[in-house]
């Protein structure tokens, strides 16, 4: 019999959450077969089976389990079980009834009179032109078929892939809290208590990157195999920046101010489990399409739940990008013991100001939180300024500065 026991995944957690096991009590598991997903502060992983076996579970699912603990026995001197084979009669008829369900619904005489000559009162009418759905697609549950309020409202719903409303409901449901989701919390109090926050704002004129990612973005992902995001372009802005106000890339130990001659860029991710910042280690020294090619690649980890201990640790600043989500504006919070974010926001046609005339020009909103006690209103001021330079003229990126202005001196 062997023991399955939670291993030390890092070597500051003591505690992980069985969030769920991957397979069934008395299930015949093979070498390297995942058994369990673990839960720790920052991630989830999954745990293989050592050996072959039939499995006996120990641990329950929602456990909290320190390291070491046992989570499973799995006998080894157990035989595979034999598949049994089932009759080609049952076979076929299930064959059957999986065809017959796949059949689409016919409709009756009955059903398609009434559709044809289906009415609705006027609100329900209005509710089903205003979410798209056409009078003919529904079915109404009122005197001789007619189509009220509630049967447009659960069309509209149902179209719109949502549960349909219980009327009046005063449901209350309760969920034990992740591991994740008390982490994040416990870390926002922190950076709340425990640093001097401040959050200044400016604007930026995304038409010259707009314009570049119209120009070559077909270009760009036909020869990278990834888009042309926005993202590299804040990255690169960003490093550029921070090479000019260190203080901004820097972090408070004990006593000391330590400043990172290096870029590592937190990019926050939002995953079904709850908000994650990976690393893209050495920013400053990658192109746009590795820069491209790492947030995709740390998007998609954080989508399935595969991002490990590695992937989250360290950073010396962070771009948090709600804007794809809808944001106008927001105050991000520091990433502790990081000592500023920048956030990111909807772009949106709003009317500006250029040589006294009055356009329209895809504007962004931008937002960099920042501990007082490290950084200046100045210093943090000139850096936003810098990056919004930086992105209002993309040129400058290639050498963080003006060519022309490098060229004279």
């Amino acid at each position: 019999m062997t023991e399955l026991k939670v291993p030390a995944v890092a070597e500051s957690i003591t505690e992980v959450t069985l969030s769920r096991f991957l397979v069934k009590d008395g299930d015949y598991v093979t070498i390297d077969q995942p058994i369990c997903e673990l839960e720790t502060d920052k991630a989830s992983q999954e745990i293989p089976s050592p050996i072959t076996g039939i499995v006996k579970l120990v641990a329950k699912e929602g456990d909290d389990l320190k390291v070491g603990a046992l989570i499973c026995n799995i006998d080894e001197t157990a035989v595979a079980p034999a598949k049994a084979q089932e009759p080609a009669a049952k076979k076929q008829e299930e064959k059957q009834t999986t065809e017959k369900k796949a059949e689409p619904a016919v409709a009756t005489k009955d059903d398609k009179q009434q559709t044809t000559n289906a009415h609705a009162t006027p609100v329900a009418k209005k509710i089903l032109q205003e979410g798209a759905v056409k009078i003919t697609e529904v079915r109404g549950s009122g005197t001789g078929g007619k189509i009220t309020k509630e049967d447009a409202l659960k069309a509209v719903r149902s179209k719109a892939g949502l549960p349909a409303a219980e009327a009046f409901s005063r449901n209350e449901r309760r969920e034990k809290m992740s591991r994740l989701r008390k982490t994040i919390s416990e870390r926002l109090v922190y950076s709340k208590n425990s640093t001097a926050m401040l959050t200044t704002f400016n604007e930026v004129d995304m038409t010259a990157i707009n314009k570049i990612r119209e120009k070559y973005g077909d270009s760009f992902k036909k020869k990278n195999e990834v888009s042309l995001g926005m993202m590299s372009f804040f990255t690169k802005a960003v490093c550029n920046a921070l090479e000019k106000f260190p203080a901004v890339n820097s972090s408070i130990e004990e006593n000391e101010i330590v400043y990172h001659d290096y870029t590592d860029i937190s990019i926050a991710v939002s995953t079904p489990k709850g908000l994650v910042v990976p690393v893209i280690r050495n920013a400053e020294s990658l192109s746009m399409v590795e820069i491209e090619k790492k947030v995709k690649e740390l998007a998609i980890k954080g989508r399935d739940g595969l991002l490990t201990m590695e992937d989250m640790t360290g950073g010396t600043f962070t771009i948090s990008n709600g804007g794809v989500f809808g944001s106008l504006m927001s105050t991000p919070i520091i990433n502790p013991p990081q000592t500023a974010i920048l956030g990111m926001h909807k772009v949106q046609d709003r009317p500006v100001v250029i040589d006294g005339n009055i356009v329209a020009r895809p504007m962004m909103y931008v937002a960099l939180s920042y501990d007082h006690r490290i950084i200046d209103g100045k210093e943090s001021v000139s850096f936003l300024v810098a990056v919004k330079d930086f992105l209002e003229n993309p040129h400058k990126l290639l050498l963080g500065a003006d060519p022309v202005e490098l060229l004279l001196g």
